[in-house]
């Protein structure tokens, strides 16, 4: 029985699909390690959203040949793999196989090729129609919270994005296939799911079995609706693109309690001229006219976003117009990035000439804005009681749990691990800059 070792970075996408190599190879008779030195095969599953993504895994790459006495055999899947394919090969040395991003449900057929005919062996095709998205118990992330991807790919071609290059274009699973997997996940005592993609919003699938008597003004939220109706205990979804989110989405989590009050919608930007250079296809009025449907609803739904600044041609009015957006939206929390390149991206074409130094300027200011309005936006939760599923020891404290609430607060209390998998009631005691602290009262 052959070991594997296997490395996950990026996306909840990235994860899913880890999980469901891993289940797959324990079918065929291998065995996922933790411990990458007792590892006959190491699988690199790798992310090309970060900068210099191709020179960490060269360095990554290196140091596993140096220091393996065992020399293990090394493969590279994910976005790297399916961007660079066989170039791998002569840029790095040391990767025995190339495993591209839809090619996954066949990794054990990359790894029998090398078994029998040596190094570089690459699968950059489609996925097979008839994919099997189930994931062993074993293999979960979490034994409480599991991941369900309804739609793969991007059509959007947003300037700076590489994700349509690396994941394809968008194709929606169906809904019938994404309600049984719910229906199956929560006989299996799953108490939480995320239903992912990287536009979940965008969900369009080819015909609409398994929504038939769901209202709704789109696809997505009929599939709100009725992936609630199973039953499963919270339901939250990631990501969300602001031209295809409708009203109708923030009406279905004021419906169904079991969906949970959280949205993650990306803005980029606060100002329209460098939303048009982004090609993001909303403006920002558009989409301050969702933030006031999200606001308005009675269920104190939590905001989160996405922020680049320094983007090419990014002016002063434009980054400050950023901030006035911040202000205006006063997010939960924001994911603010300083914009680096990505070859191949049409972004990549234009003159980046806001320096390092004016970057780091305007993501330092814009982080304080939105620290302050986030230690604001937390003040709120003090005193109140939510409803958190333990999910794990904290890693900071003996004796405590952590986990998240239904507006997916990080929080932390006292606790048992007899508590792990159960969904408590926590009275607020604390705020923290990140998390909250509290005390269970009950269970939820």
């Amino acid at each position: 029985m052959k070991k594997v070792y296997l490395e996950t970075y990026g996306c909840q996408m990235n994860v899913s699909d880890s999980e469901r190599v891993a289940t797959s190879l324990v079918s065929k008779g291998y065995e996922i390690t933790t411990d990458e030195n007792s590892a006959d095969i190491i699988l690199l599953n790798t992310c090309s959203v970060r900068e210099k993504a191709e020179q960490k895994l060269y360095t990554r790459v290196g140091r596993l040949r140096a220091s393996h006495v065992k020399k293990p055999m090394i493969g590279v899947m994910g976005c790297v793999a399916q961007l660079e394919g066989e170039t791998l090969f002569k840029k790095i040395n040391g990767v025995d196989f190339v495993v591209g991003t839809r090619a996954v449900g066949r990794l054990s057929d990359a790894i029998q090729n090398v078994l029998e005919h040596g190094r570089g062996y690459s699968d950059l095709g489609e996925r097979e129609f008839d994919y099997d998205w189930s994931v062993s118990d074993a293999q979960l992330h979490s034994p409480y919270v599991a991941f369900i991807p309804i739609i793969e790919g991007c059509n959007k071609f947003c300037t700076y994005c590489i994700v349509p290059f690396s994941r394809g274009r968008e194709r929606s699973l169906p809904a019938s296939d994404i309600i049984r997997n719910v229906l199956q996940l929560r006989r299996r005592g799953i108490k939480e799911i995320h239903l992912i993609g990287q536009n979940v919003n965008s969900y369009r699938p080819m015909t609409e079995s398994g929504l038939e008597g769901f209202e709704g003004r789109t696809p997505f939220s009929r599939l709100l609706r009725a992936v609630a109706a199973t039953g499963m205990e919270r339901i939250k979804f990631n990501t969300s693109f602001p031209r295809d989110f409708h009203a109708d989405i923030v009406d279905a989590i004021d419906e169904h309690e079991n969906l949970c009050n959280w949205v993650h919608l990306p803005v980029q930007s606060g100002s329209d001229d460098v939303l048009r250079r982004m090609k993001r296809l909303h403006t920002i009025e558009r989409y301050f006219n969702i933030i006031d449907k999200v606001k308005s609803s009675p269920r104190d739904v939590s905001l989160t976003t996405d922020i680049i600044v320094g983007f090419p041609g990014e002016t002063e009015d434009d980054f400050l117009k950023t901030v006035e957006m911040v202000e205006y939206c006063k997010f939960d929390s924001s994911y603010i990035f300083k914009y680096s390149p990505r070859p191949g991206t049409p972004a990549y074409e234009m003159s980046d000439n806001v320096n390092a130094g004016e970057k780091t300027r305007r993501f330092r200011h814009l982080e304080e804005v939105q620290r302050r309005i986030q230690n604001e936006n937390l003040q709120r939760y003090l005193g109140r009681t939510l409803d958190v599923l333990a999910e794990k020891p904290a890693a900071k404290s003996d004796g405590d749990l952590t986990g998240h609430s239904t507006c997916h607060r990080v929080v932390n209390f006292p606790g048992e691990k007899v508590l792990l998998g159960e969904t408590v009631k926590v009275a607020i005691t604390e705020i923290k800059s990140n998390s909250l602290y509290g005390e269970v009262v009950a269970a939820a």
